[in-house]
């Protein structure tokens, strides 16, 4: 099937971000990929809601029956524990891009009752995803005509459909490749065959790239060409407005201007300090090392992703000294926010402070307090602040998902007042716009944060919301709108976003008439929203 952003999570989409090339010198790969070893106990595959995801997907064949289990047949049993691999040669019906293969399962109770976990039904379940990863540019694309190979098989009880070779329109046919009954062959046959077959998908170049592991929210970030060319501006701003001041400093130190004897001595070139403590793989370093001036201080862990920053830097021809990885340089138990030198201060410290599920991360005020001691005259934490926004919704879905619903019986067990104490009051990683929902009111601004005057925040605050559409209120879903200057704004619930939104789902949901007003209260405190809704008093 083709997604559109859905698969940003899966596969680096882009060769260039904000002026740095990825393509060349790393290989990024997701945490979901087919290839697998004998002992690779890994998920081959992601799971999504495929009517939910955004952009929606296009599907490129018919579905096919990839494998028939059957519970009370053993040869059926020990033939699947023994690895044994379905070739199953796919006609391809649609023109697009193959992202991803996707499956359900029907699950034959017995000869009457049947159920499915397909993406047409309105089921608990959500779908297996296969990202597609390990083929070319031009392997990607297939049209009406083209045949898709590929082997499945549930070597290690989790389902695998790994692709070995596309099949353009034309090309010399392969024999009965797609004849199932015929194509059940051994484990050890099949990686043989998968070799041969990818002898023409992977070139020499492929083969010395830097390897490079990127968990899901970390690759959607990659992907986000809007939050990194939004980020180089911004700092791009604050790197012109400091290096002048700079550069007058170290020329007043270095000369004497009622000495004529003495000639004006070159600026002493004094780097601007940057400091990027965002979670897990970022790039920002990289885009702030290449506006010239600068020392990029990175905060990433993981060793293969400092050899991947490194081959990065050298690959878009960065000095050396650019790039610095800054937790090399701490003792194991001090804290990342402190100065880069004795004598320096941080030109710019980027703090992460919205979690890819849509909430804000802990301790994110008491970071900024810390980092606005630790800025240069001038210097910036971004984002500046932070403007938290919701609106009121009515749906069932949010309701079904959050808690057992009703009070009849389950099968003859009131189980409903048991699991409902375990129920939490926000519903994280939403798709907004997918989300069924019916909107009874306009976007608000719910809360602001300061991070460059932390201590000013008001941790409450009271507004009145209209009701625009009669209904029933049932939750409040939020999202945030970074801002790193007075210009420069990032929306986490725009489609092209790595953030997922969050919901506040009420205790009691509220009847209300279109034209009422509204009382919603929000409270902020250790780095936790909650919010309360009430009939507003005339």
């Amino acid at each position: 099937m083709h997604g559109n952003i859905c698969f940003y999570h899966q596969r680096v989409g882009v060769r260039e971000v904000a002026g740095v090339t990825l393509g060349g010198a790393v290989q990024f790969w997701g945490p979901v990929h087919s290839s697998h070893t004998s002992d690779d106990v890994t998920e081959p595959y992601a799971t999504e809601k495929m009517s939910r995801v955004p952009g929606g997907y296009r599907a490129l064949s018919r579905p096919f029956q990839a494998m028939t289990v059957d519970f009370n047949n053993l040869q059926d049993l020990e033939n699947i524990a023994a690895g044994k691999v379905c070739r199953i040669s796919l006609p391809v019906n649609e023109q697009g891009k193959l992202d991803a293969l996707m499956t359900w399962f029907v699950l034959q109770l017995d000869d009457e009752h049947s159920l499915s976990t397909g993406p047409s039904e309105e089921t608990c379940w959500e779908q297996a995803v296969y990202p597609v990863q390990n083929f070319l540019d031009e392997d990607y694309f297939v049209s009406p005509g083209d045949t898709v190979v590929l082997d499945v098989s549930c070597p290690d009880c989790y389902l695998r459909m790994d692709i070995v070779t596309v099949s353009k329109a034309g090309d010399v046919d392969s024999g009965n490749i797609g004849n199932v009954s015929d194509s059940m062959i051994l484990g050890n046959e099949a990686e043989l065959c998968d070799a041969l077959a990818s002898l023409h998908t992977v070139n020499t170049q492929d083969r010395l790239q830097q390897k490079c592991i990127l968990e899901s929210s970390e690759m959607a970030l990659l992907n986000n060409v809007k939050y990194h060319e939004s980020f180089k501006s911004a700092i791009g701003k604050v790197v012109s407005s400091l290096i002048p001041r700079e550069s007058c400093s170290s020329q007043s130190i270095n000369s004497d201007p009622m000495n004529e004897e003495d000639p004006p001595q070159p600026a002493t070139e004094v780097p601007l300090y940057v400091l990027d403590v965002s979670e897990g793989f970022s790039i920002l370093p990289l885009i702030a090392g290449q506006l010239g001036h600068v020392k990029s201080y990175s905060s990433v862990e993981k060793e293969q992703h400092c050899v991947a920053l490194e081959k990065l830097s050298e690959r878009n021809g960065l000095a050396k000294e650019t790039l610095e990885f800054w937790l090399s340089q701490l003792e194991a138990d001090d804290d990342v926010l402190q100065r880069p030198k004795s004598d320096d201060m941080w030109s710019i410290i980027i703090l992460d402070v919205i979690e890819t599920c849509g909430l804000i991360r802990q301790e994110v005020m008491e970071k900024a307090a810390i980092a606005r001691c630790l800025l240069q005259s001038g210097g910036k934490i971004f984002p500046q602040s932070v403007v938290m926004h919701g609106l009121l919704v009515e749906s069932q879905s949010l309701l079904q998902e959050s808690a057992v619903q009703g009070t009849d019986p389950t099968l003859g067990f009131s189980i409903a007042p048991f699991i409902n104490q375990f129920k939490v009051p926000v519903h994280v990683f939403l798709n907004l716009s997918t989300l069924p929902c019916v909107r009874l009111s306009e976007p608000v601004a719910l809360l602001r944060l300061d991070l460059m005057n932390p201590y000013l925040n008001s941790s409450n605050n009271e507004l009145k919301v209209r009701i625009c559409k009669s209904g029933q209120v049932t939750a409040v879903p939020f999202w945030f709108h970074l801002h790193l200057d007075e210009d420069i704004s990032l929306d986490t619930s725009s489609d092209t976003s790595h953030w997922k939104q969050a919901a506040f789902i009420l205790e009691t949901p509220l009847q209300v008439e279109q034209g009422e007003e509204l009382l919603l209260a929000v409270h902020f405190q250790n780095s936790n929203v909650s919010v309360t809704l009430k009939r507003s008093s005339l």
